[in-house]
């Protein structure tokens, strides 16, 4: 059977949420309707239906992929928007991006690459692959007539598309705990649970200011924070729930949002649990005599006490896994 047409395995998913304190006031941009004279600059991201500020999960997630990929060192291989670069797998298989001609990047597959199997990768256009490899993943027929070249001493073709990787990290959106929900409805600024920061840009020249005004969630608001990681290979969970732990602490010491260089966006990680679903225990759901009850690990303080204690949670993983529960 061609690798491309595979299923990928489910093992279990491990679940790890946690509360995200604003250590101070947070920017994430939601884009305001109208900007009328006097008003915001920059409003924050708002629930639709509450009106309660909130962090996107894809908002957390983007940033811990770029820690990530600084941390790992990854090569830019990928063009963004607005002249921006980034890392990606082009394929499941080891190949080379051409990122100009006659300039070519390696990249890792996304069957191996510790960013690509956490966060997902889209294949490639236009991509080389060492000949060998295109025959052995089931690629070579269908790119035949394309160009072939010698890179990095490997005899390479060009393959039009490469496959896609779905990601085994979710992020959730992440919602105002309720005690804090209570507390910022009490903040008196003017706007609703949340705070203006009013800034000026002086020209250099003419000493002149030019004001803005921004919306901040205030300092000590808390925030539900939860993450789901699909277990697809038992040898590389523990390796991938590491650079998790990692990015996390490298966060707190980082910035989530907008202008964090001018103070936004310090946060902190408190109260990790973490609880584990086999796959079957998700099978013995609908068996009256079974039981679905997720396995819970201790509780942890913090991301200091998160790495300090990895030792503990990477036994706990293991035990779990296919072939080593007790």
């Amino acid at each position: 059977m061609p690798v491309s047409y595979a299923q990928k395995p489910l093992l279990g998913k491990l679940t790890l949420t946690s509360h995200i304190s604003a250590e101070t006031g947070l920017h994430i941009g939601g884009g305001g309707e109208n900007l009328d004279i006097g008003g915001l600059d920059k409003p924050i991201i708002r629930d639709p239906l509450t009106k309660y500020p909130y962090l996107p999960g894809s908002s957390i997630k983007g940033k811990l992929r770029s820690i990530l990929e600084r941390l790992l060192n990854k090569p830019l291989n990928r063009t963004g928007g607005s002249g921006t670069w980034r890392y990606e797998s082009d394929d499941l298989a080891d190949g080379f991006t051409e990122v100009e001609n006659g300039h070519f990047v390696t990249y890792e597959g996304a069957r191996t690459c510790q960013i690509s199997r956490l966060f997902g990768s889209t294949g490639g256009s236009k991509f080389w692959l060492p000949i060998e490899t295109a025959r052995d993943e089931g690629l070579y027929e269908e790119n035949r007539n394309n160009p072939t070249l010698t890179i990095q001493n490997q005899n390479c073709i060009r393959i039009n598309r490469g496959r896609n990787a779905p990601a085994r990290l979710i992020i959730r959106d992440s919602h105002l705990v309720p005690e804090s929900a209570e507390k910022v409805k009490q903040v008196d600024t003017g706007l609703y649970m949340t705070e203006w920061k009013f800034e000026n840009g002086i020209d250099r020249v003419t000493a002149a200011a030019n004001p803005r005004q921004l919306e901040r969630v205030p300092a000590g608001s808390k925030f539900q924070f939860e993450l789901v990681y699909t277990v697809e290979d038992a040898n590389q969970a523990i390796e991938d729930l590491q650079n998790i732990a990692i990015a996390l602490a490298i966060l707190e010491d980082d910035a989530l949002g907008g202008h964090g260089s001018r103070g936004y966006g310090k946060i902190r990680f408190q109260h990790f649990n973490f609880s584990y679903r086999s796959l079957a225990q998700y099978r013995q759901i609908t068996n009256p005599s079974g039981t679905s009850d997720i396995q819970p690990f201790q509780p942890i303080a913090d991301t200091q006490a998160l790495l300090n204690n990895f030792g503990s949670l990477r036994d706990y993983i293991q035990r779990l896994l296919p072939g080593n529960e007790s």
